[in-house]
């Protein structure tokens, strides 16, 4: 119906004077006196002619827009998917349309290869600065001092930013490598409380955590990225007290921890890009992008990543592992 009066309101000029010349021919006769009918029959016919050849002309342009709303729903549609130009206003619509396809097509070449050469250049830059990470991490292991253990841990905390860093770039890359297969959950939760065990100790934290016996189907990097991640998240946070892993439901890895908790307001946010909420703010240190990152890696994997929290109580990160989307390689 809203097409249809679009269609009207687009003639109308058309009907309008159809009906202004019966006017003017009606006012004519009844001036000089001559019979009415006489231009009333005729408008009648012709109103009816009018009509049908008004539907005929609005199936016709319906055709031609419900094309274009196809053509709207494609990528870099042909030039010739467009209707065929019936007058010199289509084909001036349609120059403007190539005209502006074009641009566009070559605004996109331009950005892809702009954030190719990022993408290389800060690929580049994460490996590069590996190399000095491990010499000062070698040259550290030789000293055992309050002030060589604050270093490793800053240490540590660097190479987390820059494997955030290559991990951001390549959530968005053709070639990033999944490789989806049935994993021993235990072997990758053992490696990344493993690289915290220093901080659990400085900080006389509680690890509660019992082997789990089971198996996932998934990606070993990527989980231990995100483990790591919620880990990093739940020891910034938990001044005092305990982490635990547990296993709920049988595929749902479940990390607690009895930390200054999330505030409501802030819980339903906290894996968009960049959100770092109250306490992130507070702490002057978080950047936004972990939880974000172990969302976005979740859908790929085709697992999902849920929290809940209570403010000075805790905060609990639910991550269901259950696999039904992906094959194992």
């Amino acid at each position: 119906m809203k097409i249809f009066l679009l269609y009207l309101k687009q003639r109308r000029r058309g009907i309008v004077a159809a009906l202004l010349f019966c006017t003017i021919f009606a006012v004519t006769f009844v001036l000089y006196h001559l019979p009415v009918m006489a231009v009333l029959y005729p408008t009648f016919i012709c109103s009816v002619l009018g009509t049908i050849l008004l539907i005929i002309d609005f199936r016709r342009e319906y055709g031609k827009h419900q094309k274009l709303v196809r053509i709207q729903n494609m990528i870099d549609a042909a030039s010739e998917c467009f209707p065929e130009v019936e007058g010199i206003e289509d084909e001036d619509y349609q120059a403007i349309i190539h005209l502006l396809r074009d641009e566009q097509a070559e605004i996109r070449r331009k950005n892809a290869k702009h954030y190719e050469d990022m993408v290389d250049y800060y690929t580049i830059w994460a490996h590069q600065i590996k190399t000095p990470i491990a010499s000062m991490r070698l040259t550290l292991q030789n000293e055992d001092t309050p002030l060589s253990r604050k270093l490793s841990g800053d240490l540590f905390r660097i190479e987390q930013y820059v494997e955030m860093v290559l991990m951001f770039l390549r959530l968005d890359s053709d070639s990033t490598d999944y490789v989806i297969r049935e994993q021993d959950l235990d072997t990758i939760i053992r490696q990344a409380v493993r690289k915290f065990a220093g901080e659990f100790i400085a900080r006389r934290l509680q690890l509660v955590y019992e082997p789990l016996n089971t198996t996932v189907i998934t990606d070993e990097k990527w989980l231990s990225f995100v483990i790591e991640q919620v880990l990093s998240n739940a020891l910034k946070y938990t001044p005092t007290g305990s982490i635990t892993i547990t296993l709920e439901n049988e595929k749902t890895l479940r990390i607690r921890d009895t930390g200054i908790g999330i505030a409501p307001e802030d819980l339903p946010r906290i894996f968009e890009n960049g959100y770092t909420g109250y306490n992130g703010r507070t702490d002057k240190k978080s950047s936004g992008i972990g939880l974000y990152l172990c969302k976005r890696i979740c859908n790929n994997l085709g697992h999902t990543i849920t929290a809940r929290s209570i403010v000075d109580v805790g905060t609990i990160i639910d991550i269901d592992l259950a696999q039904t989307k992906l094959e194992v390689e």
